[in-house]
């Protein structure tokens, strides 16, 4: 199988249970909620996502044809030439919606290389077994697959999710449950998701916060 990347860099995690810790991201192109292009936005299942998946023209990015290949690409970018030389090596697989495109080879060749695996799916695509780390962010109009894991993360207020269908997500195998305030270029509207999803978490302590510290920290 070949694969299509739109990027790969090295950063800290921002969000989640994972947050501060020095990860890889390989970032998939494409994904089946959205086409990543505005034109059209307006008709698709996701309507909010800020981030550009499409093509492979990013830091990183291409076209590989082998398992193998991705692998040692991302290897390249953990400090250090030596597995476990400087730290766990941690991999981000994230989109887009990276389930289109891994499999049990990539899973393999990653582990290989010493790193253990993450995945940020949207949870419609079932999750191939070998993966460290699954954090599902289902989205409103879309059939969840992916009904447990080791995090689920809810994007909130999110137009077409009502409380009892966070409520019912409670009734799913996942370890963990956060709800992270929905972002966007109104300030009055994301003060306004972040007292949203504050008082959800004081109201439902099964839950608790995900914030995006990069992009306070104005990192990748």
């Amino acid at each position: 199988m070949s694969y299509s990347v739109k990027e790969i860099f090295y950063t800290l995690q921002g969000e989640g249970s994972h947050a501060g810790r020095p990860a890889v991201f390989c970032r998939f192109a494409g994904c089946n909620l959205w086409s990543g292009r505005e034109a059209d936005r307006a008709a698709a299942t996701c309507q909010f996502c800020d981030t550009d998946f499409v093509g492979t023209d990013g830091l990183g990015g291409g076209k590989f044809e082998a398992a193998a290949l991705l692998a040692e690409r991302i290897a390249s970018f953990w400090p250090g030439t030596q597995a476990g030389a400087q730290g766990q090596r941690f991999v981000v697989l994230t989109g887009g919606e990276p389930l289109l495109q891994v499999d049990a080879e990539l899973i393999d060749a990653l582990h290989a290389q010493g790193f253990e695996i993450a995945v940020e799916t949207n949870g419609t695509v079932a999750a191939p077994a070998g993966l460290d780390w699954v954090c599902v962010s289902p989205k409103a109009g879309s059939t969840l697959v992916q009904t447990s894991g080791h995090e689920l993360k809810v994007v909130v207020p999110q137009a077409g999710f009502t409380e009892a269908d966070l409520l019912a997500f409670e009734s799913m195998d996942f370890q963990q449950r956060r709800v992270q305030a929905m972002d966007g270029a109104d300030p009055l509207a994301r003060r306004r998701a972040m007292a949203w999803a504050v008082q959800w978490c004081l109201d439902h302590p099964l839950w608790s916060l995900s914030v995006q510290t990069h992009k306070t920290l104005g990192i990748r």
